[in-house]
């Protein structure tokens, strides 16, 4: 049987989804608690492979595993007991043998946020970037004026850190929204895929466009230039969700 299954998990002290020579990965626990659970060993193939202290709260994976007879509806409580604390299979249902998580996406959105306060709030540990500085509200409507020019089809060779091997740099934005709760900003982005470290160097870049580093102006001409040096050189560590998959 091979099912669609979903998943959350907080990033922190993992060393990213795909499994690795060394270190914890989400990819690693889910396909041992998999065969705890199911008995057999089963494949596990993610809808992306998110980065060490990426988040997650729907990261949509398929399980295929040979012989298996728990109905999808169960697998999440069969699995559960031998998940750790920080990762969750919530949801399952029976898909068709050639659908891909990754390659049949339409759409996926990440999720930054910003604790944007003086005094750091440690039960956001991780789970938020802090930045003291204030930004005002002038601040954030440059952010949402700047985040306006990434949408739709562009190259966003700039946005991409070193490292990667992904040759066709071209995506396309479906939308980008920034907004402000207290002292949270949220920067949610969707789009048909991301390049290495994209959102976070445009979250930075749009940090500083906030501090008037940067005109909002700016974005279209770092866009065209295709280079890295020419967008935000800050890259957020903490904060980042894969928020949503959609199908």
């Amino acid at each position: 049987m091979k099912y669609l299954a979903k998943i959350k998990y907080l990033g922190t002290h993992f060393h990213g989804f795909q499994v690795q020579p060394r270190g914890r990965t989400v990819m690693g626990e889910l396909s041992q608690g998999l065969r705890m659970a199911l008995g057999a060993e089963c494949k596990v193939t993610g809808c992306s492979r998110t980065d060490a202290g990426v988040h997650a709260n729907e990261f949509c994976i398929t399980v295929e595993c040979d012989g298996a007879t728990v109905p999808p509806e169960k697998l999440p409580v069969a699995v559960a007991r031998y998940l750790p604390s920080d990762l969750a299979l919530y949801y399952a249902e029976k898909c068709d043998d050639d659908f891909h998580p990754r390659y049949d996406v339409i759409s996926k959105e990440y999720l930054y946020r910003i604790k944007n306060c003086a005094v750091y709030d440690p039960f956001e540990y991780g789970r938020a970037w802090f930045v003291a500085r204030p930004i005002t509200e002038e601040g954030l409507l440059r952010m949402s004026t700047a985040a306006k020019h990434f949408l739709g089809k562009h190259d966003f060779a700039a946005f991409m850190s070193e490292g990667s091997d992904v040759i066709d740099t071209h995506r396309t934005v479906h939308g980008i929204s920034v907004t402000k709760a207290d002292d949270l900003i949220e920067i949610r982005i969707s789009a048909d895929g991301f390049l290495y470290n994209m959102v976070r160097i445009i979250v930075g870049t749009l940090i500083d466009v906030a501090f008037g580093r940067r005109s909002p102006d700016d974005i279209p001409s770092i866009i065209e230039s295709k280079n890295r040096t020419n967008a935000g050189m800050t890259a957020p560590p903490e904060g980042l969700y894969l928020n949503s998959v959609r199908y």
